[in-house]
């Protein structure tokens, strides 16, 4: 790799969430090791299919991937996105060596780091490098992170209407403010709420015509506070 595309390399670890803490000098011994190598995908490939046994976490660096499920009736279902350079895939999985139970997809050509466990667990044998160790660390608050958003979204699907649920979803992404930009897309939003797009989409016209919300694009805005909280 040259060494200016290196560079570029570790200025965008050093800002993921796995690399967090680590240095430069870390982030290079990271990228030197024989468990880390860098990958490229076309459009519509593959990455792993359900039921495949892991053998790396990815880090995307550039492109979108879908993350996707078929029905037994063959229909596929959309659950997640990851679309922004840094976003991390695939690690719960590959830790806990458990088979996937979905399957990822390239919606354009894709860049990703593919990083084996072997790097940071004791099955190498040895003595586990600094880096090594502050992955062990970054991956603990990665996985209380992921537990606290189970947690809210157990919450929101609780609810009973679907607007309660949107309500809901809003709040937490909200954090007192009256507008937000949507970091998903609105596919994403209606997988989160396990809702179909179109019905996602018919609520929210139905609560921008009640004056509760104004929706343009990812921008949504609470225009009526007190009946929005009349659903929570």
């Amino acid at each position: 790799m040259a060494g200016e595309a290196k560079e570029k390399l570790i200025l965008l670890l050093k800002k993921c969430s796995l690399a967090q803490g680590m240095s430069d000098e870390e982030v290079r011994e990271l990228l030197a090791s024989a468990q880390v190598s860098l990958r490229e995908y076309p459009k519509g490939e593959i990455v792993f299919h359900e039921g495949d046994t892991p053998h790396s976490l990815y880090i995307l660096l550039a492109g979108e991937v879908h993350i996707l499920k078929d029905t037994f009736s063959g229909r596929r279902i959309f659950l997640s996105e990851i679309n922004e350079p840094g976003d991390m895939f695939g690690e719960v999985y590959e830790v806990l060596k458990q088979p996937y139970d979905m399957y990822v997809e390239t919606v354009t050509p894709v860049r990703l780091l593919e990083i084996s466990s072997k790097l940071f667990t004791w099955d190498a044998g040895g003595e586990l490098s600094r880096s090594a160790l502050k992955i062990q660390r970054n991956l603990m608050r990665i996985f209380a992170r992921k537990a606290y958003f189970m947690h809210n979204k157990i919450k929101v699907l609780a609810s009973g209407s679907l607007r309660e649920k949107i309500v809901r979803f809003l709040f937490l992404e909200l954090q007192g403010k009256r507008e937000l930009e949507l970091t998903g897309s609105r596919e994403f939003m209606a997988a989160y709420l396990a809702v179909t797009r179109p019905s996602l989409s018919r609520e929210l016209s139905a609560m921008q015509k009640d004056g509760i919300l104004q929706v343009e694009g990812k921008t949504i805005k609470v225009l009526d506070m007190e009946r929005f909280e009349e659903y929570l």
